[in-house]
């Protein structure tokens, strides 16, 4: 079950990335969409919480969860769903993949953290395949949108990598809170203040959510993306250890350009798929020296081990 379920997290989580890219290439208006998504699946999943007595609604007064849901869900996800106007979601995908470069860089600079010759390569490795993954489209057509909207997703990579550290605080500070309560609470925070962010810059139209696209990738995303797929990741992370279902970020961009080139006639150039494997190489390098111990642990450990966004 351990491998089954880890393979579905990973087939999951990859092809989120072509579900949004439907949903906003059929008039979806892309922080609307994203805002329904998270405050739906949140309100679902806290409620079922709440059902089953491993929640409390007092939850929802505390302002972590607040700080939490800028960082983890509307600062990573507005800036994704609006990107994907105009970026490829294979892209997408792999530009997301830099999130734990991201964090060791925020560990460094922010929180004075120091790092070992191997993860400062690991980061000079991974955004040397940021750029050759951006190059084929700056050297044959520049797109100032395409441009942006890739910045836009390193930003809201950052966004996440924030929330990450700030949540492993406050998972801390709640010991008795379930995490799936605390995702579910931070999700609708983010959720409304996507839907606010709309209600200030989109026009919203019933006809363009009727359609079968943004409805089929609306549902998608509640069902399977934010519930089903959040859910199998804990169970993982409960059932082995934290740094096995985390290696979902090595695996789902490569599903993710599967996807779209097979389904969705997205293109995929030489010097393309070199900045895939090269991002996922610096990815791995930089975050060897935490992976490695952990991972030995274990091996030698016949206890359980337990576990974050």
């Amino acid at each position: 079950m351990i491998i089954i379920n880890y393979l579905l997290v990973c087939l999951v989580f990859g092809t989120t990335f072509l579900a949004i890219k439907i949903g906003v290439d059929a008039s979806g208006p892309p922080f609307f969409l994203a805002g329904l998504r998270f405050f739906s699946a949140g309100l679902i999943l806290f409620l079922w919480m709440i059902w089953r007595k491993k929640a409390k609604f007092a939850l929802l007064l505390r302002k972590e969860m607040l700080f939490t849901g800028i960082g983890l869900t509307f600062g990573t996800f507005s800036t994704l769903y609006w990107a994907e106007q105009y970026v490829a979601s294979g892209i997408a995908a792999v530009l997301s993949a830099t999130g734990p470069i991201m964090i060791l860089i925020l560990q460094i600079v922010v929180l004075r953290q120091r790092s070992t010759i191997r993860s400062t390569f690991g980061c000079i490795i991974g955004f040397a395949g940021v750029f050759l993954l951006l190059l084929p489209k700056l050297t044959v057509s520049v797109s100032l949108l395409w441009a942006v909207g890739c910045i836009a997703i390193l930003i809201g990579e950052l966004s996440y990598c924030a929330g990450a550290l700030y949540s492993k605080g406050v998972i801390q500070s709640l010991p008795d809170a379930s995490p799936i309560a605390l995702n579910a609470v931070q999700m609708m925070y983010g959720g409304v203040l996507l839907l606010v962010l709309s209600l200030f810059t989109e026009q919203v139209h019933l006809k363009s959510l009727m359609s079968a696209s943004v409805i089929g990738s609306l549902l998608y995303l509640i069902v399977i993306g934010s519930m089903v797929g959040h859910s199998l990741f804990y169970w993982l992370v409960a059932k082995t250890n934290p740094v096995f279902p985390a290696t979902w970020l090595y695996i789902s961009p490569l599903i993710a350009l599967g996807f779209g080139a097979l389904f969705y006639q997205e293109t995929i150039t030489w010097i393309t798929a070199i900045g895939v494997v090269t991002i996922i190489v610096g990815t791995v390098l930089a975050n060897l020296d935490s992976l490695l111990p952990l991972i030995l642990r274990s091996k030698t450990s016949s206890v359980t081990l337990r576990k974050p966004v």
